[in-house]
């Protein structure tokens, strides 16, 4: 698209608000962001921005602006159903979101990958793999580098792995990765998608654009890469695709007994990588998939992959003492990834669960039959503590005010072999500013407690976050 001369809002001033604006301004546009809040740090934005002749609206200003828009960008974080978004297109403006925008300037192949859990691992491990194999990948989108940003910033790259949010998915047109990778499905964000069904259709809209002819960027057609358990026809696929799976040797890659297979041979033990338990099997397989897709010999891969660390929170060794574990799973925000992170945790090795948070509109029960089977007691806060209690009625439940307090009974209950797991299964925002501040703060109240249980009783040590 020519943005050329075009009057475009930009709403929201969020990052990948200011990466939209940016790019718009080199592409010759005439950007202005509408930011809702006027607080000092919109403010101090705004002064930079406009120093970039980039026009800003905060708060009131943004009630009296009258501008008819040629094009509106929006943030991921603002739902389409927003005043700001009716205040703008009311005459008709399009709408599209920073992903499509970015997309409209990006003359790279694409290689994009959205799902419920481990998005940013397997775009991290896709990236590194990548570039073991002699390509200039780089990592954004949802993963904290804007499209937009990425763009703006690398002139030299021959892929972009693009982590794509349902969110972001939901306001796209044209854009059409040359690798669109799905890794699972499970319900989440039912705070803001009327049902599961509305939830994994904003998903499905990765494929939507697929084709087996050539691309903006790309001589060839396009690759799904899908779990194998699920059907090409349900996911409106119509081009080529790699499947993986940790349950069905029916599949190009799968996982069995700790061994990785491809075509029917064994390539890789998980033992020679820093990376354990199935969900990160996925991640891998996912990620040597779309590698392949692109045509990344798979050896040169594997070597890259090695030494790579998972990104904090996620199933994340936090201390050991007297053969207790402590497991840092913070970004454990779904039901599908709490039962993966019991999964993933020795079968010998009974667990204390330390679980609850944001009411996202699902119930627990269903993971119940697993927990009855692996579970030692149950920690729960948040504003869900008193529900999943209700629901994990069989299960020994402690319900606390504070991941402080949770972590002090978890040491209190604890003995020899057992692994402290903090896997919320739901989002923070009730009582953090993001899974990240939650996770720290556990780390912090851990070490504080073992730090001090030897000189005091570990029950009575709250630390601070």
């Amino acid at each position: 698209m020519n943005y050329r001369g075009k009057k475009c809002a930009v709403l929201g001033m969020a990052r990948s608000g200011l990466a939209a604006a940016r790019l718009l301004l080199r592409e010759g546009a005439f950007p202005s962001i509408l930011e809702s809040r006027d607080d000092e740090l919109s403010q101090r934005k705004a002064l930079l921005l406009r120093s970039e002749n980039i026009t800003v609206f905060l708060g009131k200003e943004v009630d009296e602006d009258s501008t008819i828009y040629d094009l509106a960008i929006l943030s991921p974080g603002i739902e389409t159903t927003a005043p700001l978004v009716k205040k703008v297109t009311q005459h008709g403006t399009p709408l599209i979101g920073e992903l499509e925008l970015a997309y409209s300037c990006c003359h790279r192949p694409i290689i994009a990958i959205t799902g419920t859990n481990g998005k940013t691992t397997t775009t991290e491990l896709t990236t590194k793999a990548l570039q073991g194999a002699g390509l200039r990948a780089i990592a954004c989108g949802n993963i904290g580098l804007p499209f937009s940003e990425a763009i703006l910033q690398n002139n030299q790259v021959d892929v972009f792995v693009v982590e794509a949010s349902s969110f972001q998915l939901e306001t796209i047109q044209r854009f059409r990765p040359r690798v669109a990778l799905l890794l699972n499905l499970s319900p989440n964000h039912l705070d803001r998608y009327s049902s599961v069904e509305e939830y994994y259709a904003a998903k499905f809209n990765i494929f939507k654009n697929l084709s087996a002819e050539p691309s903006q960027s790309s001589s060839g057609g396009d690759v799904a890469v899908i779990p194998a358990s699920l059907y090409r026809d349900e996911l409106g696929i119509k081009v080529p695709y790699i499947t993986f799976s940790t349950k069905s040797d029916d599949a190009d890659f799968y996982f069995h007994d700790g061994l990785f297979f491809y075509q029917g041979k064994s390539f890789l033990s998980i033992k020679d990588t820093l990376l354990r338990g199935l969900h990160n099997a996925e991640n891998l397989m996912a990620a040597f998939a779309a590698g392949r897709a692109l045509g990344a010999p798979l050896e040169r891969m594997v070597q890259a992959v090695k030494d790579y660390r998972a990104p904090a929170h996620r199933c994340e060794w936090v201390a050991q003492e007297n053969d207790i574990i402590w497991m840092n799973d913070s970004k454990s925000t779904t039901l599908d990834a709490l039962e993966k992170a019991v999964l993933s945790i020795e079968a010998s090795r009974p667990i204390i669960l330390i679980a609850g948070g944001k009411n996202k509109g699902f119930s627990f029960e269903s993971l119940l039959p697993l927990l009855q089977k692996r579970l030692k007691a149950a920690i729960l806060l948040g504003e869900l503590k008193f529900n999943i209690a209700a629901q994990w009625h069989s299960l020994e439940c402690h319900l606390v005010e504070s991941l402080q307090e949770a972590v002090a009974r978890a040491a209190a209950l604890a003995t020899r072999g057992d692994t402290i797991l903090l896997s919320p299964g739901t989002s923070s925002y009730d009582m953090f500013e993001n899974y990240e501040e939650r996770g720290d703060c556990f780390k912090n109240a851990v070490h504080t407690l073992l730090k001090s249980s030897k000189t005091s009783h570990p029950s009575i040590i709250y630390s601070p976050c």
